[in-house]
């Protein structure tokens, strides 16, 4: 693997650095020259550095890994930029020198850093470069968010939009979001369907409120899932809701309920009743079907008062009638799914009220008459609402040319006023301005300073950056006063302890850890668990067998054989017996939970303003009952999570020990060490190493069976690929710590064995030298002894998510000083949080000559 391979740059490579006059460093035809200042101190205190501890491998003709110092001079040598980044890079993490050489002592460390940046990437401290900006399009979540807070309707981006791509890891980078004319096509329909579904058109509507699931409380077997309440056939049920009318009229009720039947037949029967104030609207006998509606419209004169809404379910047979599991289908079933109720009304005339959202578009109670008032208050709504939409103040310009395609809708034979605003409004949706996040600057007198951002443009950075969504009406006051940035500690301790934060959660630490993922991922339990127990080989000759069985029925079936479709049916069914009617499952509710789990505990520390060091080593979880059990943690009950003390001896505490993270990075039926090492390495060390070459063969394709027939373990199966040369300098960073989580399968379950064997001692070593003896002492060094690499991981991963760019050389400044506020206070959130927000990257942009 290369020490300072130039392809591993994580950071982009910058134009030559110019302006340096050097010499060449090892001609004697320079040697009477007179040297400049920046060669004689490179000269005196870098070259005897690089000398004793690099030179060696890279330089004088070797170039190991493909680096070398070798260079005609020195502005040859500290143009690459690349390379220094790495040097940078691999002294601090204590790459290199690598472990048998003799380590770089501090002094030296520091003095070569400090030369590195100075005068290798030129940083200036006093003039800190911000980097450059991307131009940035909303990403779907940003979007639906925005599209949400704006218009006040929920738009389903995700079944709307194509996916986003992604960029270091997250789903917002510049560089990556890019505009195909697909998308510029869904944006003009989206804005269209957008504005018929949030501007109402009317002035006066029918009252109507939704009864929903969370509204029905009962008894009997149902549970609450998504949108609906789920009522097996095979059990009774009995779920009431309480309606509250407070004004006399006459009401109409609509049930919402449908019939689901499971792909394979169900004979289960059930009598389901619908009552409304005691009173039996509706009887049904319902069977297997795959989406039979329930229909009731029932119209009720009512006074004030409190009335039940009931739905009785009464089974007609027991569940001795439902058909056994059928392998590789799933359980037979019939359920009833109840969405809830609408009620409308009261439906008199006198009793209408505004639509819903009327107030948003329409503050004034009527229309004006006058043409020239109704113009007016068009471009009052359009100012307003497209200024919103902006996320900064429109010019006059634009507002006019808004009214007027309003005023030319209402003016069409079937238009009216607020169909001229809809119209008017499509445009703003499908403008760049709204798609995409402009940023202006304000002036500045001298021509070398980078500009700040107006506080319209960091009124928007701040708030995508925590709750993905446009400003909040405080925020934009505060821009329009141009108050913002002296009123920033306040305005972030305010957006964080929002609810809105969680967007902050689920979209950063959602990526970062890629518990996004676990929802998703594919695991096969029930060839992890024969794995572990050493019966996976069975399994699969079973479920092979099987497949030739139901190959062999239909050819005897097709020769009209029945004695041997009889024979071959026998066969299956001890096949069945023996593979088991139980299905194992990695369940949607356990996935579910995980995620909460890591979000959660993200979620906790931050408004705790508690040590980042904690996502890596604590004694603490959030968990609930389906968790606990997984987990082997006694004594939590239910379905809410809440936070745990975990026990003494678990092994348990921090992201790494976490079901998300340890299911994401495994295979669909076994654990990945390499995974699990890369995931450390680049998300907690923040030193990944470089991509596989390409062609190189699976794992599996190592694995070669013991003498006695005995299928390897996977600590084996490795051995014998990092045995290959071309394998071996990465697989020997990855593979120690991914083997340290060996003991916990592919879904997360704890194990003391695989393939029947014992698993071999988790001991291991850093490629930086620390040995640990089990996953315990690794969380304890990264937190203590590798925390400064830590810190600088996690500050960069940060950074990159709130700038929607990778992190350039310009960067290490920046990161470098938030590094130190973390240090400073042993991690508290809070520093790293400001330290982003604080920083000249966050708060300035490059001039405008210097865009790309």
């Amino acid at each position: 693997m290369p020490v300072f391979s130039l392809a591993r740059s994580a950071f982009p490579v910058l134009p030559l650095l110019a302006g340096m006059v050097g010499c060449v460093l090892q001609s004697p035809a320079r040697a009477e020259d007179i040297k400049t200042e920046a060669e004689t101190d490179f000269e005196k205190n870098i070259r005897p550095i690089l000398q004793e501890h690099c030179f060696d491998c890279h330089a004088d003709g070797a170039d190991k890994g493909s680096v070398s110092f070798d260079a005609g001079s020195l502005e040859e040598l500290t143009g690459r930029t690349d390379l220094w980044v790495h040097v940078l890079r691999n002294v601090r993490s204590g790459l290199m020198p690598p472990p048998k050489k003799d380590r770089m002592p501090g002094e030296e460390l520091e003095k070569l850093q400090a030369w590195i940046k100075s005068s290798a990437l030129k940083l200036d401290p006093a003039n800190p470069d911000p980097g450059r900006v991307t131009l940035r399009r909303l990403n779907r979540i940003e979007y639906r968010n925005t599209i949400r807070d704006l218009m006040g309707i929920d738009f389903r981006t995700d079944e709307e939009f194509p996916a986003d791509d992604t960029g270091y890891g997250f789903d917002n980078i510049g560089d990556v979001l890019t505009t195909s004319p697909l998308l510029l096509e869904k944006y003009m329909q989206a804005a269209e369907t957008i504005t018929a579904k949030a501007v109402p058109l009317v002035e006066w509507v029918i009252p109507q409120r939704q009864i929903g699931k969370d509204d029905f409380h009962g008894k009997g077997d149902h549970f609450k899932r998504g949108g609906e309440i789920i009522m097996p056939v095979y059990e009774a049920a009995d779920v009431t809701a309480e309606v509250k009318i407070t004004r006399p009229g006459t009401y109409r009720i609509k049930l919402e309920a449908m019939v689901v039947g499971s792909f394979p037949y169900d004979p289960g029967k059930a009598t389901v009743t619908w009552s409304i104030a005691d009173k039996e609207i509706l009887q049904k006998t319902i069977q297997w079907h795959a989406g039979q509606r329930l229909e009731s419209d029932t119209e009720l004169k009512w006074e004030p008062g409190t009335y039940p809404l009931r739905i009785v379910l009464e089974p007609q047979q027991g569940r001795d009638k439902q058909p056994p599991e059928i392998p590789g289908e799933g359980k037979p079933f019939v359920d009833l799914r109840l969405r809830g109720a609408t009620l409308e009304g009261p439906l008199e005339k006198e009793a209408a009220a505004r639509p819903p959202n009327f107030a948003r578009f329409f503050p004034r109670e009527t229309i004006p008459d006058q043409p020239a008032d109704r113009r007016q208050y068009m471009a009052e709504i359009l100012r307003r609402m497209t200024a919103l939409a902006f996320r900064r103040p429109v010019d006059e310009a634009t507002v006019e040319r808004l009214t007027g395609l309003a005023e030319q809708t209402a003016g069409a034979p079937d238009g009216s006023f607020q169909k001229g605003i809809a119209r008017a409004l499509t445009a703003v949706l499908a403008s760049p301005r709204f798609l995409f996040r402009m940023e202006d600057t304000l002036p500045v007198e001298d021509p070398k300073a980078y500009p700040l951002l107006d506080e319209y443009a960091l009124a928007s950075r701040l708030s995508y950056f925590l709750w993905s969504t446009m400003p909040d009406a405080e925020l934009r006051e505060l821009a329009e006063r141009g108050t913002l940035r002296q009123n920033l500690p306040a305005q972030v301790r305010r957006l964080l302890a929002d609810e809105r934060s969680n967007q902050f959660v689920s979209n950063f630490a959602g990526q970062w850890l890629q518990t996004r993922d676990v929802e998703s991922v594919s695991i096969d339990a029930r060839t992890v668990l024969s794995r572990d127990a050493g019966s996976e080989r069975d399994l699969r000759e079973r479920f092979q067998r099987r497949r030739e069985l139901n190959a062999a029925i239909d050819e005897a079936e097709k020769a009209h054989d029945q004695v041997k479709v009889a024979a071959l049916k026998a066969e299956m069914a001890k096949l069945r017996n023996l593979l088991g009617t139980r299905r194992i499952e990695f369940s949607g509710d356990l996935r579910s939970a995980m995620r909460q789990e890591a979000e959660l505990f993200f979620r906790y520390l931050l408004r705790e303003d508690r040590s980042v060091l904690e996502l890596v080593d604590t004694r603490q979880t959030f968990l609930n009952e389906i968790l606990a059990n997984h987990y082997g943690v006694p004594g939590v009950t239910g379905g809410n999570m809440r936070l745990v003390d975990l026990p003494p001896d678990s092994p348990r505490g921090g992201v790494l020990t976490m079901g998300t993270v340890l299911a994401v990075t495994s295979n669909p039926t076994r654990t990945s060490p390499v995974k699990r090492g890369l995931f450390i390495l680049d998300n907690i060390l923040g030193t990944p190493p470089p991509p596989p070459p390409p062609d190189i063969p699976s794992l599996e394709a190592s694995e070669k069976p013991h003498q006695d027939g005995s299928d390897p373990t996977l600590r084996e199966a490795l051995e014998m690929h990092r045995a290959k040369p071309l394998c071996a300098s990465c697989h020997q960073r990855m593979d120690p710590l991914g083997l340290a989580l060996e003991n916990f399968n592919a879904i997360g379950l704890w194990r003391d064995q695989e393939r029947g064997q014992p698993l071999a001692s988790p001991a291991g070593q850093l490629v930086t030298g620390e040995a640990f003896q089990d996953v315990r002492e690794l969380k304890r060094l990264l937190v203590t002894d590798r925390r400064m690499d830590y810190y600088r991981c996690l500050t960069e991963k940060l950074l990159t998510y709130a700038l929607g760019r990778g992190p350039e050389p310009c960067d290490i400044q920046t990161v470098d000083g938030i590094v130190n506020r973390l240090e400073q206070s042993h991690g508290k959130f809070s520093s790293l949080i400001t330290g982003i927000i604080d920083s000249p990257a966050f708060q300035k942009r490059q001039r405008q000559s210097q865009a790309p």
